[in-house]
């Protein structure tokens, strides 16, 4: 299999260029201070003769380096900064709070970096976030069978006028009839590959992305549309499963996922999908095989455009679908990520083989 391989030069201009998307590909340590930095770190750049590059901050760590201070290179990507997480805690602890600016400011925090800080993350601001959380809450709670008004003001809301203008805005439908909407569940789950989206309804998983994925907008729609939902931030109960087995799986402890998956895709995706999964871990397959393993030699394309469109990253992996030579190709989180995660797999395998 080829790799993807980064010479100096080219990752010593990303570390001018504070490049994010080579995070997950290396770490910059710096000679002169016996420091490793994220390729993002604000400090003063080395010059290119005192610096060096290593695959993870495990290896730095190895080699007698030390963790940056400043951009803190041992937390994964996308983790959230020391400053927000007490207000993280708080909503999550309690999502019917009502917190407006004044709020923010009682509890030192600038609400204009708080919304910068959720555009950036969530893609809305801090507001939205808290309406789409409080919705959800009360969503759920409809599903269970409490009465509109309870759910109303056990949510939050002042008004029961103000829950319903609040439910159509979301669902399109009132209180009452929201009881039997298909509601997708979203979370953040953090990686030493990026953040993901993950998506879960009352039956499995149905979405896991990078949230840096360029096609990620498009594919929440089509997850929405496919299973008729509306997509909200919350909680499910697959998600403490899911980041634990995803947790596993990255520190080499994991072979097989075992979280229900829900297939949003036509009849015949739903096909490539199911086969993607018979893929032993540590192998690879190409489009020309997959093709034929379905009884189709001549679907290869067909095929490889199913294979893009798996919305459930790394459990249902399509990674290890290569070109026919063993080229990298065709990977929705990047190529640096495919070779990541089989570049993971083979080491993983080796170590439960020993």
């Amino acid at each position: 299999m080829n790799q993807i391989t980064f010479n100096s030069d080219t990752l010593y201009s990303a570390l001018l260029q504070r490049d994010s998307s080579f995070e997950g590909i290396a770490v910059v340590c710096v000679k002169t201070t016996g420091i490793f930095c994220r390729f993002t770190c604000t400090a003063r750049k080395p010059k290119p003769e005192n610096v060096e590059f290593m695959s993870t901050p495990h290896e730095a760590l190895l080699n007698g380096y030390r963790p940056c201070k400043v951009c803190n290179p041992m937390n994964y990507h996308g983790s959230a900064p020391e400053w927000i997480k007490p207000l993280l805690a708080e909503v999550n602890e309690n999502p019917a709070i009502p917190l407006h600016n004044q709020d923010l400011r009682t509890r030192g925090l600038d609400p204009a970096r708080v919304s910068r800080w959720f555009k950036k993350n969530h893609s809305m601001t801090f507001q939205a976030y808290l309406r789409s959380l409080r919705i959800g809450l009360a969503l759920g709670r409809l599903k269970t069978g409490e009465s509109v008004t309870e759910t109303a003001f056990e949510s939050g809301y002042d008004s029961l006028s103000g829950f319903t203008d609040s439910v159509k805005r979301t669902t399109r439908r009132s209180p009452g009839e929201s009881r039997q909407e298909q509601i997708i569940y979203t979370t953040r789950i953090l990686t030493p590959i990026g953040p993901m989206l993950a998506g879960a309804t009352q039956e499995g998983i149905c979405l896991l992305e990078f949230v840096d994925r360029r096609m990620l907008e498009t594919q929440i729609k089509r997850v929405t549309h496919r299973l008729q939902a509306t997509v909200l931030p919350g909680e499910s109960i697959f998600f403490d499963t899911l980041k634990h087995q995803l947790d596993e799986y990255f520190a080499a402890q994991r072979r097989d996922f075992e979280v229900p998956l829900v297939l949003a895709g036509t009849p015949f995706q739903q096909k490539v999908w199911t086969l993607l999964q018979s893929i032993p871990f540590g192998e690879t397959r190409s489009y020309k095989q997959q093709a034929a393993a379905l009884g189709d030699p001549a679907a290869i394309r067909a095929v490889a455009r199913a294979n893009g469109d798996n919305r459930i990253s790394i459990l249902i992996p399509c990674h290890r679908v290569i070109g026919a030579t063993g080229e990298l190709v065709g990977y929705g989180g990047g190529l640096w990520r495919k070779q990541f995660l089989l570049k993971l797999e083979s080491t993983t395998l080796l170590d439960f083989e020993i």
